[in-house]
Formats: C-alpha cells, sequence, structure tokens
C-alpha cells in the first residue's frame, strides 16, 4: 500500500461522514417537493403505503449514490493536485 493511500483513508473517513450529512439534507428537501410537506416515511411506518415508502427509499438510495461518488471523486481529485498521485 503506497503513501497516498494511506493518506487518503482519514481523508476518505471525513468525506464519507460529510457526504451523508449532505445527503441528508438534499433528501429531505427532496422529500418536500415531492410529498408536498412532513417527513419521508420509515419502512416499518404502518400508516404509509408500500409506493410512498419504496419511491421514498429509491429518491434516497439515488441522492445519496450521487452525493458521496461526487464527494469521493473530488477528494481524490484533490489529493491528485497534492500528491500527484490518485489515491484509489
Amino acid at each position: 500500500m503506497n503513501a497516498s493511500k494511506i493518506a487518503y483513508r482519514p481523508v476518505g473517513l471525513a468525506l464519507g461522514a460529510l457526504s451523508g450529512v449532505i445527503a441528508g439534507a438534499a433528501f429531505k428537501q427532496v422529500w418536500k417537493i415531492v410529498e408536498g410537506e412532513g417527513d419521508a416515511p420509515d419502512a416499518t411506518d404502518e400508516n404509509r403505503p408500500w409506493n410512498q415508502i419504496l419511491i421514498a427509499a429509491a429518491i434516497q438510495g439515488a441522492i445519496f449514490s450521487v452525493v458521496k461518488a461526487s464527494v469521493d471523486r473530488s477528494g481524490a481529485v484533490a489529493v491528485r493536485r497534492l500528491t500527484g498521485t490518485w489515491p484509489g
């Protein structure tokens, strides 16, 4: 394992936490647009229909994936600019 991979680990962990916060905030805003108001349903919420729960899960998954990939890629590009090597 080279030095840039080792150096990137704490950066990657911090970026992962940051991406979770960003994605959570983005999902809340998107769900307000989709639903009008209110919180997204939990999978065990018996008062919500299946279609609403599955739509919320699909939207949340898509947002989390896109945000995580964007943040991870940006972090790797920044490390490459600083060190000259790709961390992956």
